[in-house]
């Protein structure tokens, strides 16, 4: 009986190509799992095209709710931006289909996990090291990567073993999930060049409304619970913020960025519910959380990021923030009003119950409760060293 090898599979070029590199050249018998995370495939068409390259079986698990709750909401939390700019789609969707490919690989038995990525990019670190985190027992194979093929080589390969996947040139590279959408290749590989505005889907780039729009996101325990007056499932809300913001023209991000293996790239996303709800919810503790939490709790959200994104989903350092990160969160609950123009957003009214700003001590106004003169000594201590240190150059310089 030969040995069997369970395959993150999407049904692309890379996965499809690998499907039958597993069979010819390692001599497995090859079971392909199929993860939906909202990237809107036609997913019976991807069950058939692993069939017709010889997988002996086919798992495909809906696992939209999971993502979104289990995955973009703690990145809510976090403030979750790689760089300060890159809401982590891709990077937070790589671990569950590598934990989905590990439940598959137990109970079938398999001898070793498998997956499409190339040596180049981060997804081969998020897939390995969430692997190996969950089942160790098991050898990873990754043909495209072990075998240093070039895309030019599985095209030709795909064509000789008649896999039925589409030969035609594509302008771009496309990744996408509920939280966003990844675009690479062509004209955007170059620096210099503006994205056309055929790689946008998701975000209107032209003929935007002349009227600013508004939402309303309501948070709970600072995850995202309504918008627009409308509680909604996580899934639903996603889906709706992307629409309503894309809309606006909200949502394009455009950056430099520095991946895992040491290249620089030039990366395109579309974020429209990510870019919205992020910068909410960064608005919504700076009124709930003092400012000694806040400034904490930023190195705490820097370092989460650059975990997950780096394919440390599982590492304990991750696991100990999301302790820390969830314990500030209790009093992140209430509402923040973002008001979206031609491309911008900007944050225009917020409300918590759990508010620390207190009109009657911000006020300047008549009915203030701020007793001026206490300012005075507080302010001669504030400053006392720096005053004395000026002090002490003046005199060093004579």
């Amino acid at each position: 009986m030969k040995n069997k090898v369970a395959l993150a599979y999407s049904g692309g070029l890379d996965t499809s190509v690998a499907v039958k590199w597993l069979q010819i050249k390692y001599g497995y018998d090859v079971i392909t799992v199929t993860v939906d995370v909202g990237q809107g495939d036609d997913f019976k068409e991807i069950e058939e095209k692993s069939k017709a390259i010889g997988a002996i079986k086919h798992f495909y698990f809906d696992a939209r709710e999971e993502f979104a709750t289990d995955y973009v909401v703690p990145c809510i939390k976090a403030n979750g931006l790689y760089e300060g700019k890159y809401p982590l789609a891709t990077a937070l969707a790589r671990p569950l289909i590598a934990a989905k490919t590990v439940e598959v690989a137990k109970q079938e038995d398999a001898n070793a996990l498998a997956h499409g990525c190339t040596g180049k990019g981060n997804d081969q670190i998020r897939f390995d090291i969430t692997m190996k985190s969950l089942l160790p027992s098991l050898s990873i194979v990754a043909p495209i990567r072990d075998m240093n093929l070039l895309r030019d080589e599985e095209i030709k390969f795909a064509k000789e073993q008649n896999i039925p996947v589409s030969m035609e040139a594509k302008k771009y590279s496309i990744d996408q999930n509920l939280w966003g959408r990844a675009i690479e290749g062509g004209v955007i590989e170059h620096a210099d060049a503006e994205p056309p505005e055929d790689a946008f889907l998701w975000v209107n780039t032209k003929n935007l409304p002349d009227n600013a729009g508004y939402m309303d996101i309501e948070f709970d325990n600072g995850a995202p619970v309504g918008i627009d007056g409308k509680s909604m499932n996580i899934v639903d809300l996603l889906q709706y913020a992307n629409e309503k913001a894309g809309t606006y023209g909200v949502g394009i991000i455009d950056h430099i960025e520095d991946r895992v293996v040491g290249i620089k790239s030039r990366e395109v996303y579309e974020a429209p519910a990510a870019t919205c709800i992020i910068e909410a919810h960064k608005d919504l503790e700076k009124l709930t959380l003092t400012k000694h939490e806040i400034r904490f709790k930023q190195i705490v959200d820097e370092q989460w990021a650059w975990l997950t994104y780096s394919g440390l989903w599982l590492d304990p350092l991750k696991i100990d923030l999301d302790k820390f990160i969830d314990a500030t969160q209790v009093r992140v609950c209430g509402k923040v009003k973002v008001k979206m123009y031609k491309g911008s957003l900007r944050i225009v009214g917020r409300e918590s119950k759990y508010s620390l700003y207190e009109p009657k001590l911000a006020t300047y106004s008549a009915g203030s409760t701020f007793d001026q003169s206490l300012a005075k000594g507080f302010v001669e201590l504030w400053g006392l060293q720096s005053i004395i240190a000026n002090e002490v150059i003046r005199r060093a310089g004579e």
